[in-house]
């Protein structure tokens, strides 16, 4: 004879409804803790499950909060990481405001020279602009010196 008044009750059914109501898809520990004890209150009388399925049950959950917190860590780091690669890039590449430069042109695949006079960050890559035109700083293949400086005995 069915009962269907438990079907309400359902510890499936009530994680489902934690983790919606908070609008996570994730199980949370309330919502775990939910489910474990509607799991407790529901269980079969004549066959109650046993308590190390329950430790059990706990420890895994544990072990993967731990592995979501390392998981959080390492994707900040990577964030970090690759900041820090960019404020690197535009370190370096400011060294080279004022110089003549080599670099190959993009547009027409021929080796040019000129000054550069600014430098940006630009879809994660440095960018310097050079005569008015923007060239990557992968491009850049001799570094010649400081504009209009003379190579020579000079006087000064």
């Amino acid at each position: 004879m069915p009962i269907d008044g438990i079907n309400s009750s359902d510890p499936i059914s009530t994680a489902s409804r934690a983790t919606t109501a908070s609008g996570s898809q994730e199980l949370g520990r309330d919502s775990f803790m939910t489910l474990l004890v509607q799991q407790m209150k529901n269980q079969d009388p004549m066959a109650p499950m046993d308590n190390q399925e329950f430790i059990a049950q706990l420890a895994q959950f544990s072990s993967l909060e731990q592995m979501q917190k390392v998981n959080d860590n390492l994707l900040g780091l990577a964030v970090l990481q690759q900041s820090n690669a960019l404020m690197s890039q535009l370190t370096q590449s400011s060294a080279l405001i004022g110089k003549d430069v080599r670099y190959v042109d993009p547009a027409t695949n021929t080796s040019a020279t000129g000054v550069v006079s600014t430098v940006k960050i630009q879809d994660g890559l440095a960018v310097l602009n050079i005569g008015g035109q923007d060239i990557p700083l992968g491009n850049v293949t001799e570094v010649l010196g400081a504009a209009g400086a003379t190579s020579g005995g000079g006087t000064p």
